[in-house]
């Protein structure tokens, strides 16, 4: 398979947006494998040496949250979260695309409203001056990514997922 296969095969979003996507996945792939490697680092040296990797907690912590929130916009486009489709059969196909785009646009302002508030967070601990415990980092920039990432699944919901809503065939 040629990595041009590959690419369409993974990636189905048309022009930028799937290098957005493929962007997004190395961002979360790279914070996952850096979160791997600091575990291994962190317990060989508990069993090793007797002494763990300070503030590897803080590390995870933040690992996490750049992974979750790179992977949102492109799993909410993409329509990969949990549905319930019960009453699917029992309406006509036009209902439930009506019901499908009225769920995005529901969703996106959501995450909307989220990221707003969520970036007034993340000003008040910067005004703050708040920092982590053990590594002092500043929390309010990775507060205020999780609501650039908020503001991304927004904006990726209303255009790409309601286009993906009405060019289904089902």
């Amino acid at each position: 398979m040629t990595r041009a296969e590959w690419l369409d095969q993974h990636y189905p979003e048309p022009g930028a947006l799937r290098w957005v996507a493929f962007g997004l996945e190395i961002i979360a792939a790279s914070g996952l494998f850096l979160l791997m490697l600091l575990t291994v680092v962190d317990v060989g040296g508990r069993y090793l040496f007797n002494d763990a990797v300070d503030g590897a907690v803080e590390i995870t912590q933040i690992g996490l949250a750049i992974i979750v929130f790179a992977e949102m916009p492109v799993v909410t486009w993409r329509g990969g979260h949990i549905l319930v489709d019960l009453l699917d059969n029992l309406m006509g196909p036009k209902l439930v695309r009506l019901l499908s785009m009225f769920a995005a646009f529901a969703v996106s302002t959501s995450f909307y409203v989220v990221g707003v508030r969520i970036w007034q967070l993340g000003e008040r601990k910067l005004r703050r001056g708040e920092v982590t415990e053990y590594l002092e980092i500043p929390v309010g920039y990775l507060i205020e990514y999780i609501a650039i990432m908020s503001w991304f699944t927004a904006l990726g919901m209303i255009t790409y997922g309601m286009y993906r809503i009405i060019k289904s065939k089902h």
